[in-house]
């Protein structure tokens, strides 16, 4: 009798402590068992032995931090001036982040094989600057200075520069019997989710205050910056790698009396697939850069109906961001299909999709152009992944890739332009929208269906 008496006091007096204990191991395991998920997802098929599932965690940082400055701008910055100030704005923005990604490319190459740790100090470093700007922007905010121009100007340019290193790192880090175009489709859906996934924590941090979602972005960056060093050495190895210069390049070097036999290729010279899904892919990145200004602007004056403009920008961000993330996951299914068939269809599609939103314009058809414009621009730049891996020499792979983004960005720029002076009709707009893609397709089309038909057989011999 005792001894029971003793063992139900024991368990009174430890009642209390026991339900904390028990709840906190709750806790404990509530978190651990998702974390065991992420990390089987991301490490699955041999990603975690080669690395890439370290690289796909690391972008999925990435595009978390990403979010939470997105998130923090687009309501202090945006929707805090009137229109026609807020389009000068951002012209001056984006006329002067068109300067550094000219020398991107050409200059960042060079540049990494003299770094000692390379890639991965560039990933660490990109990561870095962006939490010390994030901490920049948020005082900005506070206090109205014009410090926040210049800092998320230097936000744009690192995450350009992470995005050109991390190209750089993918193929040094495939599994075995890993194509290219499913690498980076995970890598990609991987920063696609955690988007998804930071940006309500970025909305619930904005209603504590304007500048929280920036220093969300600061704790994120610095965790980036470390995770960075976590990759495997073998990423910052430029062993038998080379740099595709691009046509211009080629010329200079002709003309001052440098060519030699054996000259490294240039983009021009990797086949006429990758340069026309080059161009393909360059039309679709027009079509986003337009969609997302014009329509910022378009629905801040006239939002759809019983929306607020904040709101109606949401429902389209939402569609394109759905869409973006279908043509990844659809990317990596059709990655034993003709890549040149893939880009032909895509950009019909959205063509057709851009024609018919200009004709019977509406709420419901613009969330579906932006839609079919992100599910198109996914999945034709995993297409033109796998014609760089299929066509390009693994020598000078990985500078093509640089090169290739750049070109991409600055089309995405030019879109972006087009899109700030268009006036704010939205048939019109639409109408030049649909235009900016079809003179991609039409400009493309023979060329791709020509290499689809004789089967990507022409490919570039390096001396």
């Amino acid at each position: 009798m005792n001894v029971v008496a003793a063992t139900d006091r024991g368990s009174v007096r430890g009642g209390g402590s026991g339900r904390v204990g028990g709840a906190v191991r709750s806790v404990g395991r509530a978190l651990h068992l998702p974390a065991r998920g992420i990390r089987r997802a991301t490490h699955a098929h041999g990603a975690g032995e080669s690395g890439l599932g370290k690289l796909i965690e690391l972008h999925a940082v990435n595009g978390a931090g990403d979010v939470m400055i997105t998130v923090a701008l687009a309501s202090t910055v945006f929707f805090s001036v009137p229109t026609d100030e807020a389009r000068g704005r951002v012209a001056l923005y984006l006329a002067i982040t068109m300067a550094p990604f000219t020398v991107l490319a050409p200059v960042i190459g060079p540049l990494l094989d003299k770094l000692p740790h390379g890639r991965r100090a560039a990933m660490a470093g990109a990561m870095l600057a962006r939490a010390l700007l994030a901490l920049v922007i948020a005082g900005a905010v506070a206090t109205g200075s014009l410090e926040l121009y210049p800092a998320a100007l230097g936000v744009l340019v690192a995450s350009k520069a992470y995005g050109v290193v991390r190209s750089a790192v993918v193929p040094r880090l495939l599994p075995p019997a890993f194509s290219l175009v499913r690498a980076n489709s995970r890598v990609t859906l991987a920063g696609l989710l955690a988007t998804g996934a930071a940006a309500p924590a970025a909305a619930g941090l904005h209603a504590l205050g304007d500048p929280w979602p920036l220093y969300g972005a600061f704790v994120i960056f610095v965790a980036g910056t470390v995770l960075s060093f976590t990759l495997p050495p073998k990423v910052d190895s430029a062993k038998g790698e080379d740099t595709a210069l691009l046509a211009a390049d080629e010329e200079h070097v002709r003309g001052a009396g440098r060519t030699r036999t054996g000259k490294r290729p240039g983009l021009r010279t990797v086949g006429p697939a990758v340069t026309h899904a080059l161009g393909a892919n360059a039309g679709l990145r027009c079509l986003s850069g337009f969609l997302i200004f014009f329509l910022a602007f378009l629905l801040r004056e006239h939002p759809m109906a019983g929306q607020s403009a904040a709101v109606s920008l949401g429902i389209v961000g939402v569609a394109a961001g759905a869409g973006n993330a279908l043509g990844t996951a659809v990317g990596a299914w059709l990655k034993s299909k003709a890549p040149e068939i893939i880009i032909v269809t895509v950009v019909a599609v959205a063509v057709g999709t851009a024609v018919i939103a200009a004709v019977f314009f509406g709420a419901f058809l613009v969330a579906c152009l932006g839609a079919v414009a992100g599910f198109a621009q996914a999945l034709a730049k995993l297409a033109l992944d796998a014609l760089i891996q299929r066509d390009v020499p693994e020598k000078v792979r990985t500078s093509a890739f640089a090169r290739s983004e750049t070109i991409l960005q600055m089309a995405w720029v030019f879109g972006g332009a087009v899109g700030i002076v268009m006036p704010l009709n939205g048939t019109l707009g639409l109408a030049v929208a649909a235009v900016l893609v079809a003179i991609g397709w039409v400009t493309t089309l023979r060329g791709l269906l020509a290499s689809a038909r004789h089967g990507g057989r022409t490919r570039t011999r390096v001396a």
